[in-house]
């Protein structure tokens, strides 16, 4: 069984020896970094390549918002706590219920802070993970492992067809075994790593990318900005509160006071502020009007023919 291990692994493109970085022992502080750097510029045309799968992704994730699903990322090690990452930023960014986008990881809360490397090899235990958030079938499961083998992803996968979710596999081999259990597979191949293994690094970095891309997309498509200002940002500190005052300036023109005032008004509510300003209305007139457009500040505007009142609207829609 060893030996069989041994012989998958040298199938990856992720666990094989990096022609450039052979040497690397032996090399200066500032030549190992330059190395470094050179191999991570690889990272974002291995993305590239994979935008029409990513799309297609995104795509799913938009409807299954749109039906009340979750978006559940599952993942071991570093691809577990990159799901984490980025679903945490999500309510605060977006301003979105906490558990729209939730992040499983292999060995629990415990393997955030502290590798539980045993944990992945446990495809019950995603199993076991899914059911105890009541997986339904309206949300969309992304299982993420860079070389793509990771029994606890391929556990939970298995059990998300089951259920009737939607399935999606991210990893960074084009031969991943976990593309075969997923409705849609996003392989970004960034090729061997620096140090042989150590999949924290170019692969960690495209898994990054991609769900970054995910949840930004997604929540777009979902009327989370105007133009390409953050409007439904959470006000929980004093940098934000700050950010929120900008933003309101910039979509409307109008001054820090003038946006306070506003803001005071709406219970700081980025949003509903510029809604307030720019379609000249009050409070509950603005969030009916948002109401109406689905949330969608810009469609709100054009409703009312004020969509022009952006000081930054060039005339495109």
């Amino acid at each position: 069984m060893k030996q069989d291990l041994i012989k998958e692994l040298s199938r990856l493109t992720s666990e094989a020896r990096n022609p450039d970085s052979q040497d690397i022992d032996l090399l200066p502080s500032s030549a190992v970094l330059e190395k470094i750097n050179r191999a991570d510029r690889e990272v974002p045309e291995a993305v590239g390549k994979v935008l029409p799968e990513i799309a297609t992704a995104v795509e799913s994730i938009v409807s299954a918002f749109k039906r009340g699903g979750r978006l559940v990322y599952m993942g071991a090690g570093t691809s577990g706590r990159l799901g984490i990452l980025d679903a945490v930023e999500c309510p605060p960014t977006y301003g979105v219920p906490e558990d729209m986008v939730v992040a499983l990881i292999a060995g629990g809360e415990d393997a955030v802070y502290r590798a539980q490397e045993g944990a992945e090899d446990d495809p019950a235990m995603g199993r076991k993970d899914l059911q105890d958030i009541d997986l339904r079938p309206e949300d969309i499961v992304v299982g993420i492992a860079a070389s793509g083998r990771t029994p606890y992803v391929i556990g939970g996968l298995e059990y998300a067809n089951q259920v009737g979710c939607t399935t999606i596999a991210l990893s960074c081999n084009k031969t991943a075994a976990i593309a075969a259990v997923a409705d849609i597979a996003i392989l970004p191949e960034v090729g061997p790593e620096i140090l042989t293994g150590s999949t924290r690094m170019k692969a960690g970095s495209a898994q990054k990318l991609v769900l970054n891309m995910l949840t930004t997309a997604s929540m777009l498509r979902l009327g989370k900005s105007f133009h390409n200002l953050m409007v439904d940002v959470q006000a929980t500190n004093e940098k934000l509160v700050g950010r929120t005052r900008r933003i309101v300036m910039e979509a409307t023109g109008v001054s820090y006071e003038e946006a306070d005032q506003v803001l005071q008004q709406c219970d700081h509510n980025a949003k509903l502020a510029i809604m307030m300003i720019l379609g000249d209305l009050d409070t509950a007139a603005a969030r009916e009007a948002l109401d109406d457009a689905d949330g969608f500040l810009r469609l709100a505007l054009q409703k009312l023919g004020k969509a022009k009142a952006d000081p930054l609207d060039t005339g495109s829609s």
